[in-house]
C-alpha cells in the first residue's frame, strides 16, 4: 500500500530540526477514496488511541504498514536514531477546533513523530501545518505540509520542533504515530485513554 522508495528518497531537513515530507505515500491513488471511506468517524476535537475507535480494512492495513519494521528502519536511517525495541502509539484526528493548532513542540517522551493526512480532498487555505523557525511566528515557517491524502511530515523530537497551523474548523483527518520511551509507555497511555473517555461523556 505505501511508497517505502518515495519515503526511503526523501531528503531530511535539518536546518532548524530534523524532518522529512512526502507529499502522496501510496502507490495507487485508487486506494484514495476507500481509505478516506474507512477513516473512523470523529466528530469531536483531539486525539483517540487507535483501539478505541472503529475503522475499515483499508485502515488496519495501513497501521500495520506504518507501524512496521519496513517504517521503522527508514525512520531510524534518516534521523540516526535506534527504535527497535521502542514502543510505538497511534492516535486519530479526524476533526479540527479552532482552538486546536497552537504552537508547540512534542512532549519529551517522544523520539519521532510522524503525522499522515487522510483528506480526500482540501480546498481550505487554513488548518496546514507548518514546520516552524520559531517558537512565536506562525508566518515563520520553513515547509507548510499540504492536508490532502497521502501527506506525510515525520520529525525528530527535539526542543525547537515548533509547529502549528492557522485555526481551521472541521473535518480533517489525520493518523498520528509516535515512537516513545520505554519508560513513557504507561504515562502516556493513560493520558489518551482518559482523554479519549471524556471525550465520549460529553
Amino acid at each position: 500500500m505505501l511508497n517505502f522508495e518515495l519515503i526511503k528518497d526523501a531528503k531530511v531537513n535539518a536546518d532548524y530540526f530534523p524532518f522529512f515530507a512526502v507529499e502522496d505515500i501510496f502507490l495507487n491513488k485508487e486506494d484514495h477514496s476507500k481509505i478516506a471511506s474507512d477513516f473512523p468517524n470523529i466528530r469531536k476535537g483531539g486525539s483517540f488511541p487507535s483501539d478505541s475507535v472503529t475503522y475499515g480494512e483499508s485502515i488496519r492495513s495501513l497501521l500495520r504498514s506504518l507501524e512496521g519494521d519496513q517504517m521503522r528502519i527508514i525512520l531510524e536511517e534518516k534521523f540516526k536514531v535506534d527504535l527497535k525495541d521502542k514502543p510505538v502509539v497511534t492516535t486519530f484526528r479526524g476533526y479540527s477546533r479552532m482552538k486546536d493548532g497552537k504552537i508547540h513542540s512534542d512532549s519529551k517522551t517522544k523520539i519521532i513523530t510522524v503525522l499522515l493526512y487522510l483528506n480526500e480532498k482540501w480546498d481550505e487555505p487554513n488548518g496546514l501545518l507548518r514546520m516552524l523557525k520559531e517558537k512565536d511566528n506562525l508566518d515563520s515557517y520553513i515547509k507548510e505540509i499540504p492536508a490532502t491524502m497521502g501527506s506525510m511530515i515525520a520529525f525528530e523530537v527535539t526542543n525547537n520542533c515548533w509547529h502549528g497551523f492557522i485555526p481551521f474548523e472541521g473535518r480533517r483527518c489525520s493518523i498520528q504515530l509516535n515512537y516513545l520511551y520505554k519508560e513513557a509507555l504507561s504515562q502516556h497511555k493513560i493520558r489518551h485513554k482518559l482523554s479519549s473517555f471524556f471525550k465520549k461523556l460529553s
